[in-house]
C-alpha cells in the first residue's frame, strides 16, 4: 500500500505528502453503522482539479471530496484511480473510502485566489460526490456554499438521492450562478440494476430526485449511462428508460455507451463471467480495440435514444453541462442575506429500494 504509515487502528498518521501536502493527516475509521466499510480521512492539498486536455469531457474544472464509492457500480471507470494509492481497484474501491475533510474550507479558499476566474467546476464526474459517505461527513453543503458566495457556476452529476438534503442550497446558488443538475439513470431493469449497482437508490428513487428537482424550478437531464450492450440495448429496454425519464420530467437525456479502462474493465468482466457468461465472448469481440465499444454501435444507440426523447418531447444535451439558473418571481421571497443565514435541512436517508 502506498500510504506506508497508513493503519486501521483508528489512530492519526501522516499521509504521503505527494498525494496529501506535507502537513497532510490521515485517520482510518470503522464505523457500525458502514458495516464493511473503511473511511480515511485526509487534509488535501489541493481541490479544484483541472481535466487533462486529452480528457473528452466537456469541462475543465473538476471537485472530488470523495474517493473510491459505495455505489460499488461494477463497471465505473474511476476504479483504476484507486490504484494510484496502491489501493485494490475491485473490492477496495467500493469499501476503502479516501475522504478529503478539508474539502470546503479548502475551495473556499481556492476560489478566492487572484488567479481563479470563476470558470464552471463540475462534480460527481470521478466518484458520485453523493454516495453514502456524504451521509456521515457532509461535505456538499459546504462545497455549493463556497461556490454560491463567489456566485460560481457549477454542476453535479449523481446516482444519489442524497441530493435532496441540499434542494434548498441548491435553489439558492441558481438563483446567483448557474447551475446544472444531471441524474444518473442508464436502465429501469430492476433485476439488472441489484447486481450491477448494487449500492446505488432504485432507478426509480433516482427519477424521483429528479421530479423534485424540477418541481423546485431546477431543471434536471439525465445521463442515460452506461447503456451495456445485450443487457440494457435492446429496443423495448431502450424505450421503457426514456420513457420513464420523461415521465419524471427531466429536461433532457444523454445516452453514453459503456466504456471499459482498465481497472474498469477487470472487474467487469468478472461479474459478467459470474453472472452472464455467455456473454464474455461477445464483450471480448466488441471491446477488442480498446476501452471503448465501436463507433457504428455507439452511433446506433444514440440515434434510437434521440429518436425516443423526440417522441417524449425530450432533446440531448451535454452531460452534467450547466443549465441557466432559476430566476424567483416578483412574488417570491428574497434569498437571505448570506447563503449561511439557515441552518441546512435534516439528512435524507439513502434509500435503496
Amino acid at each position: 500500500m502506498r500510504w506506508e504509515n497508513l493503519t486501521d487502528s483508528g489512530h492519526a498518521r501522516t499521509a504521503d505528502a505527494a498525494l496529501f501536502g506535507a502537513d497532510a493527516v490521515t485517520t482510518t475509521v470503522d464505523t457500525p453503522e458502514f458495516q464493511g466499510i473503511t473511511f480515511h480521512e485526509v487534509r488535501a492539498r489541493s481541490i479544484l482539479n483541472r481535466v487533462p486536455g486529452a480528457s473528452r469531457m466537456p469541462f475543465e474544472w473538476t471537485v472530488n471530496p470523495y474517493r473510491g464509492c459505495t455505489h460499488a457500480c461494477v463497471y465505473c471507470f474511476a476504479r483504476k484511480t484507486h490504484g494510484y494509492l496502491d489501493l485494490d481497484t475491485g473490492l477496495g474501491f467500493d469499501t476503502q473510502i479516501v475522504v478529503k475533510v478539508n474539502a470546503p474550507e479548502l475551495l473556499r479558499r481556492q476560489l478566492a485566489s487572484p488567479g481563479w476566474r470563476g470558470e464552471h467546476v463540475a462534480m460527481g464526474t470521478n466518484v458520485d460526490c453523493y454516495q453514502r459517505a456524504e451521509g456521515r461527513y457532509r461535505l456538499m453543503p459546504g462545497i455549493v456554499t463556497a461556490l454560491t458566495e463567489r456566485a460560481n457556476p457549477f454542476s453535479i452529476l449523481t446516482k444519489g438521492t442524497l441530493i435532496l438534503r441540499d434542494l434548498d442550497l441548491l435553489t439558492r446558488a441558481a438563483r446567483v450562478t448557474d447551475v446544472g443538475v444531471s441524474v444518473s439513470v442508464g436502465f429501469t431493469d430492476t433485476e439488472l440494476w441489484r447486481t450491477v449497482e448494487p449500492g446505488t437508490p432504485a432507478p426509480e428513487r433516482r427519477l424521483e430526485v429528479v421530479r423534485a428537482l424540477g418541481a423546485r424550478g431546477l431543471g434536471c437531464g439525465v445521463l442515460m449511462a452506461p447503456v451495456l450492450p445485450y443487457l440494457s440495448d435492446g429496443p423495448a429496454q431502450l424505450r421503457a428508460t426514456v420513457r420513464a425519464i420523461a415521465a419524471a420530467g427531466a429536461t433532457s437525456v444523454t445516452p453514453l455507451v459503456l466504456h471499459l479502462r482498465p481497472g474498469a474493465r477487470e472487474w467487469f468482466m468478472a461479474w459478467l463471467g459470474r453472472h452472464r457468461p455467455h456473454l464474455v465472448r461477445r464483450y471480448e469481440r466488441l471491446y477488442a480495440d480498446g476501452a471503448y465499444a465501436p463507433t457504428w454501435y455507439q452511433r446506433r444507440v444514440t440515434r434510437q435514444v434521440h429518436e425516443l426523447a423526440r417522441e417524449y418531447g425530450m432533446g440531448p444535451t451535454t452531460p452534467a453541462g450547466p443549465r441557466r439558473p432559476h430566476r424567483p418571481s416578483p412574488t417570491e421571497p428574497a434569498a437571505p442575506a448570506g447563503p449561511e443565514d439557515q441552518a441546512p435541512p435534516e439528512p435524507v436517508q439513502l434509500s435503496l429500494l
